[in-house]
């Protein structure tokens, strides 16, 4: 945590003209830390940046990491948005998955978080899990819309290679199969839309209001080149004027870097040059291919005029073929000035979103 805190200080030479909408912890779990090192992170940010005066700050949580104390103390230095990660509100779904904590437990933590003065909480609900059915998962989703949190984010698993899940797929229940994950799609839309969510991105549902601020950030990266974001600390990722790296995920070269006293800038500068892993310059092409297939996770779409003023290319010139042909087949729809996926769109939209990565400028 003191380099960490290290780290923000050194890097906010860097940001000094600009200003903070949006601080999120994330990655691991964060609320396992005491209130009083968050409280001591969020005091060297607005020590050293020019935070909004409406800034969202959100503490990724895991139910039963959190009392009522630390609650309350979180809400005191300034977190205003908490993010929960639940995943089903079945017990045995839950054991399956290897979750350390029960529906009660999230409850638990979830009424604490109210009675803190949280008013901006999202809970993390994912479907096709082994051994879940449509039914399990209609009771999920009308028993958390009860509770009526501000803003839900609803994924459907995936098994992906090299997990614990994958490896030993066939010690747990079968994974629904493809009807019943399409099934169990609809009645996610269906049920948050009869209880007030709307759907603002492909997995996002939120109440009037609710959208969240840090996550749109990054869907709308490739449409606003302004939206620079800063990761800080081990493995974190930033992308900042036209450039994207990420943070070592060694902790000692870390703790070597960040947390020594006694090197002089130049020494310090060079550090944390080695520190920085996948350094990336974005090229025009990057930031067209970003501006659709981040843009068009938006329910709202992308814009052919807003593409136009940034590349100054039509977007019919640069991806004609490629929109006529998902218009085709009814995956995308172009209504006045806008670009967006339709619900059949949707559905597949990571086959579709893929065909607008550029072989060529």
């Amino acid at each position: 945590m003191e380099a960490l805190r290290k780290e923000i200080q050194y890097e906010s030479a860097r940001y000094v003209d600009y200003s903070i909408e949006s601080v999120f912890f994330g990655g691991g779990t964060p609320s396992i830390l005491e209130a009083s090192e968050i409280a001591r992170v969020l005091d060297c940010l607005r020590k050293y940046y020019k935070l909004n005066c409406d800034v969202e700050i959100t503490v990724e949580m895991n139910p039963g990491t959190a009392d009522e104390d630390k609650l309350r103390r979180l809400r005191k230095a300034g977190a205003n948005r908490l993010s929960i990660g639940l995943q089903s509100a079945e017990n045995t779904e839950l054991r399956l998955l290897g979750r350390i904590h029960t529906y009660e437990d999230f409850l638990q933590t979830y009424y604490r978080a109210r009675d803190a003065g949280f008013a901006n909480i999202n809970i993390d609900l994912m479907s096709a899990l082994p051994g879940q059915t449509t039914e399990s998962w209609i009771r999920t989703l009308e028993t958390i819309t009860a509770l009526k949190p501000e803003h839900i984010s609803a994924y459907s698993l995936i098994i992906e290679p090299g997990t614990v899940l994958c490896d030993r797929l066939e010690e747990y229940p079968p994974v629904p199969d493809e009807d019943a994950d399409r099934l169990m799609y609809r009645m996610t839309k269906q049920i948050l839309a009869e209880n007030g969510y709307q759907r603002y991105e492909i997995s996002n549902y939120a109440k009037k209001g609710y959208t969240c601020r840090h996550n749109k950030i990054y869907w709308q990266r490739g449409i606003d080149h302004t939206a620079n974001y800063a990761g800080f600390g081990l493995g974190a990722s930033s992308l900042f004027e036209n450039v994207r790296w990420k943070n070592t995920e060694d902790m000692e070269e870390y703790l070597r870097v960040f947390a020594g006293s006694g090197e002089s800038a130049d020494e310090k500068r060079c550090l944390y040059g080695e520190a920085q892993r996948e350094t990336e310059k974005l090229s025009k092409k990057d930031w067209m291919e970003e501006f659709m297939f981040l843009g068009l996770r938006m329910m709202q779409g992308v814009s052919k005029r807003e593409f136009a003023r940034s590349f100054g290319n039509s977007m019919e010139m640069v991806y004609g073929d490629t929109l006529q042909r998902w218009a085709r087949q009814g995956m995308l729809v172009e209504e006045g000035d806008s670009v967006r996926l339709t619900d059949a769109g949707i559905d597949v939209s990571n086959v579709v979103l893929a065909d607008f990565l550029l072989n060529t400028l």
